[in-house]
C-alpha cells in the first residue's frame, strides 16, 4: 500500500500540459484525482489559466510543466513527510 496521499490535479480539457501531467503521474504511481477547473466558477477564478496545478488539500505543490524530474522530487518529499508523520 502506498504511503503517498491522494493529490488533486486541477486541469482542463484540451490542455496539453495537463495531459502530460496525468501521464507522468500515472507512470510514477501517484494517486490523484483530476478536477476540471472549468466546471466550477470558483476554481476557474482561483486558477485561471495556471493549469495544471497539483495540490494536497489547499496546499499547492506544483503548477505549470510537471516534468518527470519535478514529480520525482515531489514524490521523495511526500514520502519523507509521510515517514515523519508516523
Amino acid at each position: 500500500m502506498s504511503r503517498l496521499p491522494v493529490l488533486t490535479l486541477y486541469t482542463r480539457r484540451g490542455c496539453h500540459l495537463c495531459e502530460q501531467a496525468e501521464e507522468r503521474l500515472r507512470l510514477l504511481d501517484f494517486a490523484y484525482r483530476p478536477v476540471d477547473v472549468d466546471r466550477d466558477p470558483a476554481l476557474r477564478a482561483r486558477y485561471g489559466d495556471d493549469v495544471p496545478v497539483l495540490a494536497l488539500g489547499e496546499r499547492v505543490l506544483l503548477k505549470g510543466v510537471l516534468s518527470r524530474a519535478r514529480l520525482s522530487e515531489l514524490k521523495l518529499r511526500l514520502l519523507r513527510e509521510a515517514g515523519e508523520n508516523r
